[in-house]
């Protein structure tokens, strides 16, 4: 029983080892086969040249100038002169409001300048009517002076014609100072009637500026009062600004790019497709934000076409400067695995290996790479996912980056 026990075991041990020999063979038959295999993809060349140092950020469209327009006197709005939303030019008439209280006091006050006028004409006469008889009884009284001394006339006499010349003396004075009054009364017409003209000028509102109105927040034949609510808002949006921010590592370069000339900005338009706006940054506040630790910047834009409007987000990329030689490969290169990005290079033989390989920044859909690649090797742009390292390809199409430098980094 023992000898037929062992034989049996013998037996199932063969089984064993005969399944697992030809398991592994069939494992490494399939492993070969499938190394054999030639995947089809798509491959890129790694190029150098010369790309822009760009910073990006998010932007915010700003008007060039705002006015708020408020009307400087009150009285009832008889008319707008425009249209919501319409494009004015600076002097274009705006508001009218009812001028007829307006060229009432003005009137008012040239009827009073009127007036004046003719009691200064009247107390200029009076006045030289008074010196003139002044002069005379003052000669009669030198005269009589010199009679009374000499005993020719009596005292009662000399103090009659010496009373006279005092009191006329008096009613010189006194006409001097009704003048004085009178030209007075007319230096105070005469500003009646420039604030009145100014206050009738108020009635007609003009455009300050070149720009496009908004909302009509008073509609025609309400009554309004002098700087009260907003009549309109008028925002001048050719040029106009761009504004955003930046970290405050990157205020040393701007500074230093700034001095060296005018930097370059662009924007892009996230739901347009059309090539972006170009600017000139124009301002760097004078500050850093602490709370949020960066820098706010301000471009200046053409806007000729109206393309960017008051309150729009846009994408924002600030050139700073350009960086030779620099080594870049299309962005669908890269890949990422457990140890970090990496790309399939075509070799010779048109088998594939694996490269680690330091990235920079991406922009324009190329991947700057710092470390791992030379100019004018090739690597795998679509159909990663069937490779592994030494697997044989075929290139079906060849996807080159363009030639010329394109427009850039962005840090």
């Amino acid at each position: 029983m023992k000898s037929k026990a062992f034989a049996i075991a013998g037996r199932v041990g063969l089984c064993i080892f005969l399944l697992s020999f030809f398991s592994a063979c069939s494992d490494e038959n399939t492993a070969r086969a499938k190394q054999n295999v030639t995947v089809p993809v798509t491959a890129g060349t790694v190029q150098q040249k010369t790309i822009p140092v760009q910073l990006q950020a998010i932007g915010n469209v700003q008007p060039y100038s705002s006015v708020s327009v408020k009307t400087m006197i009150g009285g009832e709005l008889i008319k707008a002169n425009f249209k919501e939303g319409q494009d004015v030019k600076q002097g274009d008439l705006l508001f009218t409001i009812d001028p007829r209280p307006y060229e009432a006091s003005l009137r008012q006050a040239e009827a009073n300048l009127a007036r004046d006028a003719a009691h200064v004409k009247q107390a200029q006469a009076n006045l030289e009517r008074s010196i003139t008889q002044s002069k005379n009884a003052e000669v009669d009284e030198q005269r009589y002076e010199t009679l009374l001394q000499k005993g020719v006339v009596a005292r009662e006499q000399y103090d009659r014609f010496r009373t006279t010349s005092e009191t006329l003396q008096a009613t010189v004075r006194a006409d001097r100072a009704a003048l004085e009054n009178a030209e007075a009364a007319v230096r105070a017409d005469k500003a009646a009637i420039e604030y009145a003209k100014i206050q009738l000028g108020y009635c007609s509102i003009y455009s300050p500026l070149n720009g496009r109105t908004g909302n009509l927040m008073v509609q025609q034949g309400n009554v309004v009062k002098a700087n009260d609510v907003s009549l309109v808002v008028i925002n001048q949006i050719t040029p106009i600004y761009v504004s955003f921010a930046l970290p405050e590592q990157y205020l040393p370069e701007i500074k230093k790019y700034m001095a060296a000339g005018k930097l370059k900005v662009e924007v892009i338009i996230p739901s347009e497709g059309k090539q972006p706006e170009e600017g000139v940054i124009t301002f760097v506040d004078n500050a850093v934000d602490s709370s949020t630790g960066t820098i706010r910047l301000k471009g200046t834009f053409a806007n000729k076409e109206n393309r960017l409007w008051p309150g729009q987000f846009v994408n924002v990329v600030l050139t700073l400067s350009t960086e030779p030689n620099a080594i870049v490969v299309p962005s669908q290169a890269v890949q990422t695995g457990q140890d970090g990005k990496y790309v399939f290079v075509v070799k010779p033989d048109r088998t594939v290996e694996t490269r680690p390989v330091v990235v920079g920044t991406t922009y324009n859909n190329e991947t700057l790479i710092q470390k791992g690649l030379n100019p004018g090797e090739t690597v795998v742009t679509d159909g990663q996912l069937r490779l592994r390292p030494g697997t044989t390809v075929e290139v079906k199409t060849s996807l080159s980056t363009p030639s010329p430098a394109s427009k850039g980094k962005t840090p």
